[in-house]
């Protein structure tokens, strides 16, 4: 069966069926994207998903925020393994039925015991990492070294802007994703999300000192400025089961 055209975007998502399997806040979220060729991004996908494009290309994704406030199956807030900075690197994906998603190459986060539960659970590439965030003068300095491999890293200063975006196609395409994709069990799976449209701001590029997207299959990107650079105050996310 040929595979369906890509769904429409759009910065609503649909009500998730039945009952959340978690919950997470995502704080002081920042959006840095590049440009790339589609070629360079469909090696990596999971079987049975295409490279998702924009104007004719791929992107990448390099987004660093404060994970709290996590909950499983309606549990009260998980303290301190629920509460971590987590740096990812992620790529566009649409599925055979033209379901649009994420697809994780790398997250680092500083709790063990979440690594571990979401590389067993959902096999998604965490990476035990010490991270952190700090804000000053207006700017956040987003930090993340990788344990056992300190040559790993990233290091963001982001200075967010007043600026409100509404209505931006390309903004709504990078950041309007109600799904990750996943390879569990050898079949790949899609696991829903849900949360209000996201408040975003324009950015600022300050600094950036990073291996991760090199070590993700994309030497020289770091040293480009992004083609994107967003911010968000964050959104409380509802994931639903995998599918």
């Amino acid at each position: 069966m040929a595979d369906a055209a890509a769904e429409p975007v759009s910065s609503i998502a649909a009500p998730l069926l039945g009952r959340a399997s978690a919950t997470q806040r995502w704080s002081h979220v920042a959006f840095l994207h590049w440009r790339v060729d589609a070629a360079a991004v469909a090696p990596l996908l999971p079987p049975g998903l295409r490279p998702d494009e924009f104007e004719g290309t791929s992107w990448v994704g390099l987004i660093p925020f404060v994970l709290d406030r996590a909950t499983v199956f309606g549990s009260p807030p998980v303290p301190y393994f629920g509460s971590f900075v987590e740096v990812n690197v992620r790529l566009y994906a649409v599925d055979a039925l033209g379901r649009r998603g994420v697809v994780f190459v790398s997250l680092e986060a500083s709790r063990l015991a979440a690594v571990l539960a979401a590389r067993a659970l959902f096999s998604l590439p965490y990476r035990w990492s010490r991270t952190s965030v700090d804000v000053s003068a207006g700017e956040f300095h987003y930090s993340a070294r990788r344990h056992l491999a300190g040559s790993l890293h990233s290091d963001i200063v982001v200075r967010p802007r007043d600026t409100r975006v509404e209505g931006d196609l390309l903004a709504d395409f990078l950041t309007a994703r109600w799904s990750l994709f996943t390879r569990v069990g050898g079949r790949t799976v899609r696991l829903r999300n849900h949360h209000e449209p996201w408040e975003l701001h324009t950015a600022e590029l300050a600094s950036l000192d990073d291996t991760l997207l090199a070590a993700a299959g994309f030497p020289g990107l770091a040293s480009r400025p992004p083609e994107s650079v967003l911010y968000s105050p964050g959104v409380t996310t509802r994931f639903g089961v995998v599918a």
